[in-house]
C-alpha cells in the first residue's frame, strides 16, 4: 500500500457534500488556523502550496480565523504578497536567539521583532484592505487572577482553570473571555460563538498589530497585552486557551472550511490535551475539512517528532536551528503531495471521517 504524507480528514456534512459532488475550491468560505507555536514549521511549506494552488481560485469573501500562531500564519496570507510574508516570518522564527536563561521580557520583546519582520512597513493596512481574505484573531482576555502578571498568582490562576476544566469545559469563562477581533466587512460563521463569554472587537489599524500579539502570547512564557485599542481594559493573551484548535462554528451552511493543521485531530482547548475524551461539537466542524502530515511523515522527521516550544531547551541553539530548517526542508514532500491532489481532484478519495 502506497505511503502518504497526507491526511485528510472531513466532517460529516463536508464528507457527504465532497463525495458526492467532488471538491469545488469555490465552497471554500473559511481557513482555519490552530495554536501550536513552533509546530507551524510543519505547515510553511504547505501555506505556500495553498496560497499558490487554492487562494487564486477562490471566490470571496474568504474568512481566516486563527489562534496563537494560526493568527500570525494568516497575517502572511492577507498582505499584498503572502509567500514572501510567510518567507519572512519563516526567516524571523528559524533564526531567533535568546541569551542562556531568557526571562519574560526578553521572549517578549523577541516576539515583536518577529511580529515586526512579518508585518513589515505596508502588512497591516494590506490585511485590513484585502480584497478576497477577511481576517479575524481569537484572543483571551483574562479575569481575576489570570490577569496578574506575577508569576505565582498567575500560575495558581492556571492550575485552577485547568482542574475545573477537566470537571467541565465551560468553567473556563469564570478565568477567560473570548475577545474576537473581527474585519467589520462581513461578519463570519462564528461571530456570536456560544459557550463561553465573548467579546466581539472590531479590528483596525490602531489595534491589529496588538492583537496578532495578544493571540500569541502564551501564559507564564510572554506577557499579556494590556488595555488593546477599541477593546475592553484589561490584559489578552493567546487565543488557543480557549480555542486552541479552534472548536467554534468554523462553516456557514453552505461553505466549507479548510483547516491545515499539525495533528489528524481536534483539541477544544489549550487544557484539553492531555484529555483524550474532550472533543469538539460536531456540528462546530461539520463542514470542515482537516489537512495534516500522517504518521508515516512525522515519524521520518528529526527525531521523529514535529518542532514544538520544548525544543529551546531540548537543544543547544545551533542544533535546534539545524533540526528546524532539516525539517522545513523535509515539509516540501507535503506541498509537492497537495498539490498533486489539487491538480489530479483526488480530495474526495483521499478523505476520511473526522472520528
Amino acid at each position: 500500500m502506497k505511503s502518504f504524507s497526507l491526511t485528510f480528514k472531513a466532517g460529516a456534512g463536508a464528507l457527504q457534500a465532497v463525495r458526492a459532488h467532488g471538491f469545488d475550491v469555490a465552497t471554500v468560505g473559511t481557513l482555519a488556523g490552530a495554536s501550536g507555536g513552533a509546530k507551524w514549521l510543519v505547515l510553511s511549506q504547505l501555506d505556500r502550496a495553498i496560497l499558490q494552488s487554492i487562494v487564486p481560485r477562490l471566490v470571496g469573501p474568504v474568512h481566516l480565523i486563527g489562534s496563537s500562531i494560526g493568527s500570525w500564519r494568516f497575517a502572511c496570507y492577507a498582505q499584498a504578497d503572502p509567500v514572501a510574508a510567510i518567507e519572512r516570518f519563516e526567516a524571523a522564527y528559524l533564526d531567533q536567539s535568546y541569551t542562556e536563561k531568557p526571562d519574560i521580557h526578553e521572549i517578549t520583546r523577541k516576539s515583536r521583532e518577529i511580529l515586526g519582520e512579518v508585518l513589515g512597513p505596508h502588512g497591516v493596512r494590506e490585511i485590513l484592505g484585502n480584497k478576497l481574505f477577511r481576517t479575524h484573531i481569537m484572543t483571551v482576555r483574562s479575569r481575576h487572577i489570570t490577569a496578574s502578571e506575577n508569576r505565582w498568582a498567575l500560575a495558581a490562576g492556571l492550575l485552577a482553570a485547568a482542574g475545573l476544566n477537566a470537571v467541565h469545559r465551560r468553567t473556563l469563562g469564570a478565568f477567560f473571555e473570548r475577545a474576537l477581533f473581527y474585519d467589520a466587512r462581513d461578519l463570519p460563521p462564528f461571530f456570536d460563538a456560544a459557550g463561553f463569554p465573548l467579546q466581539q472587537i472590531e479590528l483596525t489599524p490602531q489595534n491589529l498589530e496588538d492583537a496578532v500579539a495578544a493571540s500569541g502570547s502564551i501564559p507564564l512564557v510572554l506577557s499579556g497585552v494590556r488595555d488593546i485599542d477599541g477593546a475592553r481594559p484589561g490584559v489578552y493573551r493567546d487565543g488557543g486557551i480557549i480555542d486552541y484548535h479552534l472548536d467554534l462554528p468554523h462553516s456557514s451552511h453552505e461553505r466549507l472550511t479548510l483547516f491545515p493543521h499539525f495533528y489528524d485531530r481536534i483539541v477544544p482547548g489549550w487544557f484539553d490535551k492531555q484529555l483524550a475524551w474532550r472533543r469538539p461539537s460536531a456540528g462546530n466542524v461539520d463542514r470542515t475539512i482537516l489537512i495534516s502530515p500522517s504518521a508515516e511523515f512525522v515519524a521520518s522527521l528529526p527525531h521523529g517528532k514535529i518542532p514544538d516550544r520544548s525544543d529551546f531547551s531540548r537543544y543547544e541553539p545551533a542544533e535546534r536551528v539545524r533540526i528546524w530548517r532539516q525539517c522545513v526542508a523535509m515539509c516540501e514532500r507535503l506541498a509537492d503531495e497537495f498539490n498533486e491532489v489539487i491538480e489530479r481532484d483526488q480530495i474526495a478519495a483521499r478523505l476520511q471521517p473526522l472520528w
